[in-house]
């Protein structure tokens, strides 16, 4: 492990707003050339096919636009996406979720997909320039800091894109590369602190006791979060951690080191995003499969 670097720059909403269009565009570089019928590969998401996961992003970007702009729209449109939730819960329908945000998508080509989410970042990018660092924005459960809001859809971008990159692997279709850069910095922090949620959203108490993490960035700069003095501690390529926190690798299939029982049973749990408790892959799954 690198000595640590000096102390970044704290984020403000424009300096992470900057790096959402940054993540988005090169997720963009990725999807834009795709021949049609990739688009219908089916990705890690059960269901889910590269268009669904575009198609995830444009509705999420839409409505996040919308939460800014106008709040009492955003509410009307929650209302209707929980009916949607109860009715798969009751099994009414059992892909509710999927019709109420993707099925206006799933009727487009992916000319017109690729268009609509084009569209739709623009319309969060206006959106999002008018937000102050102490704003709060309204979103699916409690308000957001302005900050943690564009995080969050920063991680989403991310992430959905590392499910399209696995899927384009896995089929051995040349794509345009996303190489990993210290934009990571944003979701490692935020999965970080979601240590406590991971528990709290599976109704588990949380561990008391804290945990070191120390993470080597894409540039080669040191991150750590937590005390120093810490008995259980995760270290390792940053990549790596944000891989595990959104659910996107199993820690067994990742250069992360694990020390300590309470680390240990975090990154089996680990939930950087909001919604039900869910669980990533199977150890195995990515062994062998890029990060880029």
């Amino acid at each position: 492990m690198t000595a640590p670097s000096p102390a970044p720059t704290p984020a403000t909403a424009a300096s992470v707003r900057s790096d959402l269009i940054a993540e988005q565009d090169a997720l963009d570089a990725v999807v834009g050339d795709l021949e049609a019928d990739h688009w219908a590969l089916p990705t890690p998401s059960p269901r889910w096919t590269i268009a669904d996961q575009i198609g995830h992003l444009t509705y999420f970007d839409w409505t996040a636009s919308l939460a800014i702009t106008d709040p009492e729209r955003f509410t009307a449109l929650t209302a209707e996406l929980m009916s949607a939730m109860t009715d798969a819960a009751n099994n009414e329908t059992e892909d509710a979720m999927d019709l109420a945000t993707l099925g206006d998508y799933r009727a487009m080509t992916p000319s017109e997909l690729c268009h609509a989410w084009r569209t739709n970042r623009g319309v969060l990018s206006e959106a999002s320039a008018t937000l102050a660092d102490d704003d709060r924005v309204i979103w699916y459960g409690p308000s957001m800091g302005a900050k943690s809001f564009l995080t969050a859809r920063l991680m989403e971008a991310w992430a959905h894109g590392q499910d399209i990159i696995d899927t384009l692997d896995q089929a051995g279709i040349t794509h345009a590369e996303r190489p990993a850069t210290d934009r990571l910095r944003h979701i490692a922090q935020l999965g970080f602190i979601t240590h406590k949620w991971s528990y709290i959203n599976r109704q588990m108490d949380a561990p008391t006791a804290p945990v070191r993490v120390e993470l080597t960035a894409p540039s080669g700069e040191s991150w750590t979060f937590g005390p120093d003095d810490a008995d259980n501690s995760i270290t390792g390529p940053a990549v790596d951690f944000c891989l595990v926190t959104t659910q996107r690798r199993h820690i067994d299939d990742t250069g992360l080191t694990v020390n300590g029982d309470v680390a240990t049973d975090w990154m089996h749990i680990a939930q950087a995003f909001a919604g039900g408790a869910t669980t990533g892959p199977a150890a195995g799954t990515f062994s062998n499969r890029s990060t880029s």
